[in-house]
């Protein structure tokens, strides 16, 4: 099970949010599990709100994101916490604001986004390192965000 402190427990707001309703303690690849998870709810807004629905829960997400991820953070020893994935839910829906709502383009943000997430090219290493708390955990997730978007708007142009 990814770690959490003891005292954070899914009856707390901010641990609930944090780990995206406890997908994050999820035993193995949390981060992983909390952007495929992302992927139908990201859909579902677009489908239902739009892609400016899905950009009014970007920013909402992110800043509540911000203080769950704080909150936990600093319940415990870990500055950033595996189990928190809320992070990962904004940076794919980031991704998502740039990618039509097809099976093939949506498996490619997904790959995409956790591959930059994961590999951390500079400035997202920079910028796990250089902010603190809630905003460093979310802050390398919207960076690593924007290479995936370079990633599709590119494929997209290729495809034509």
């Amino acid at each position: 099970m990814a770690s959490l402190p003891q005292t954070a427990t899914l009856s707390n707001p901010a641990t609930l949010v944090a780990t995206g309703f406890g997908i994050g303690l999820l035993p193995r690849a949390p981060g992983t599990w909390g952007s495929l998870a992302a992927l139908p709810v990201g859909w579902a807004i677009v489908h239902f709100l739009g892609v400016i629905g899905l950009a009014l829960a970007v920013a909402v997400v992110f800043a509540v994101g911000w203080w769950a991820a704080q909150t936990v953070s600093q319940q415990g020893d870990d500055a950033d916490p595996a189990a928190v994935v809320i992070d990962e839910v904004v940076g794919q829906w980031i991704v998502l604001l740039a990618t039509p709502p097809e099976p093939l383009l949506y498996g490619l943000a997904f790959v995409a986004f956790r591959l930059f997430d994961i590999a951390k090219p500079f400035p997202v290493s920079w910028a796990e390192r250089r902010f603190a708390g809630g905003l460093g955990i979310m802050a390398d997730d919207v960076l690593a965000a924007g290479y995936a978007v370079a990633v599709v708007l590119a494929v997209r142009w290729w495809l034509g």
